[in-house]
């Protein structure tokens, strides 16, 4: 059986559906406050927020367009403790394929003089992350359009859409790419919108085949801008490990998630328990120096459909965000 038929019905285009999502977006530039334009080999480029203003809205269709439109983004409000802090509201019904074979920043954008991490569903296209799409059984044709998001205060160059476009098996001008800085209010909406890939990550990376989850309900508070890009990773990382709320509808042994629920929030981790910024520092801005396990939501609920039951573990860290976003 190919990849393209690991999902029921076939493949979910994420693609064709990032593409259209970035449409809209064009179509509508001046009110999201976004820009539109074209490299010199045809690329489409959407800033969102280097030159741009981008806002709350762009970073909501950002986060759709990294999910390859196989998910739903909304805005609210949580509350931890009296901290009232906006929020993001994440859910899909193919969690599997729309986190990881989507959203997941697992491709490393590195043409001499540039680098990126690249998420959206361009990933499943060019499968250089070939380990990971194996494991997930899909892949999309380089039949249509092509879309990558990059986080990142550069925008790419055509020399940049010339080597996403050879590893990805299409011309330049197929290709969209979406970018905004860490210290943007868009890109702070799409990295609290990866609490519930965060969790999934974490169980691949525990051995459970992700698969069998069949649905996926996070929420994640919204951090507020910070001064420059290095305090916004410290503050946009705490808002999923501090205060990421997963609620995943799986299918399993109930022994297997009892004993996986307590491995999976951040507080797993040996690296829990201070602001992120901090834990950066402590490791000179290395992120290969953080423990990997670190990178999960604060709290899970694993609901099993075979039995009925669901395990709960972690629990949100009010004192440390307010540590970080507040003070």
């Amino acid at each position: 059986m190919p990849p393209e038929s690991s999902v029921e019905g076939g493949s979910l285009r994420l693609n064709e559906r990032a593409a259209a999502i970035a449409d809209a977006m064009v179509a509508d530039a001046a009110a999201l406050g976004v820009v539109a334009s074209t490299l010199e080999n045809g690329a489409r480029l959407i800033d969102c927020g280097i030159e741009a203003r981008g806002g709350l809205e762009a970073g909501r269709l950002l986060a759709e367009v990294c999910m390859g439109g196989a998910g739903r983004i909304s805005l609210t409000s949580v509350e931890f403790d009296g901290l009232r802090l906006p929020g993001v509201h994440v859910w899909t019904d193919h969690p599997a394929i729309a986190c990881l074979g989507s959203q997941y920043a697992g491709w490393a954008i590195k043409p001499e003089g540039y680098f990126a991490m690249g998420s959206g569903p361009l990933r499943a296209i060019a499968r250089v992350e070939h380990e990971l799409f194996d494991r997930l059984g899909y892949a999309e044709p380089p039949s249509g359009r092509g879309v990558l998001v990059l986080e990142a205060r550069k925008a790419p160059d055509a020399a940049v859409a010339a080597y996403v476009a050879a590893k990805a098996g299409l011309p330049s001008d197929r290709l969209t790419f979406l970018v905004a800085p860490t210290a943007s209010p868009a890109a702070g909406v799409q990295i609290s919108a990866r609490v519930v890939e965060t969790a999934l990550h974490k169980m691949a990376e525990l051995g459970f085949d992700v698969r069998n989850v069949l649905a996926a309900f996070g929420t994640a508070p919204l951090a507020p801008i910070a001064k420059n890009d290095t305090r916004a990773i410290g503050r946009t990382n705490d808002c999923v490990l501090y205060g990421g709320v997963v609620h995943l509808t799986v299918r399993a042994e109930d022994e297997e998630l009892q004993a996986l629920a307590p491995r999976i929030p951040s507080s797993a981790s040996l690296d829990y328990g201070t602001p992120f910024y901090d834990i950066f520092q402590r490791y000179d801005g290395d992120f290969y120096k953080v423990d990997p396990h670190l990178f999960s939501p604060a709290q899970l609920s694993l609901t099993n459909v075979k039995s009925g039951r669901t395990f709960e573990a972690g629990a949100v860290n009010a004192a440390v965000l307010r540590q970080s976003l507040i003070s």
